[in-house]
């Protein structure tokens, strides 16, 4: 069952980042049901790692956007995505070490993260790289 469900009130009005915002979801969804049927580590791991990759290359591409308009706010939204970027590393790191487990505590954490982001941060670019011609 998905913890997270797509809605057009997280849609940031770019294509591009909104197709992303949703294979984050899918990711999310899939650790969650990983969890949920009781799958092993190495299944969880591979969903985690996936999860590691994909955000750190969707962090790109928005910050790629910020800098080829110089978006005003580029360097504090930066900075939320290093923080949030070393939080999952750091998690990564102490679940293959065995000094973790993917529990509804982190599951909660991604799915309330990734949601107060796209509404709360997000949405602050998106009138920004709308007015400049970025759909």
């Amino acid at each position: 069952m998905a913890i997270i469900t797509w809605n057009d009130e997280f849609s940031v009005g770019i294509q591009l980042i909104d197709d992303q915002h949703k294979r984050l979801i899918e990711i999310i969804n899939e650790l969650h049901d990983a969890m949920g049927k009781g799958e092993g580590t190495k299944a969880q791991a591979h969903i985690l790692a996936q999860l590691v990759d994909y955000t750190a290359a969707h962090f790109k591409e928005e910050e790629k956007l910020f800098d080829l308009y110089d978006y005003p706010e580029k360097f504090a939204h930066k900075a939320v995505h290093d923080k949030l970027t070393q939080q999952v590393i750091d998690f990564q790191k102490d679940y293959e070490n065995g000094k973790t487990i993917i529990s509804l505590v982190l599951m909660n954490f991604l799915k309330n993260w990734l949601m107060d982001h796209i509404l709360n941060v997000d949405k602050r670019y998106t009138e920004f790289l709308n007015d400049k011609g970025v759909h």
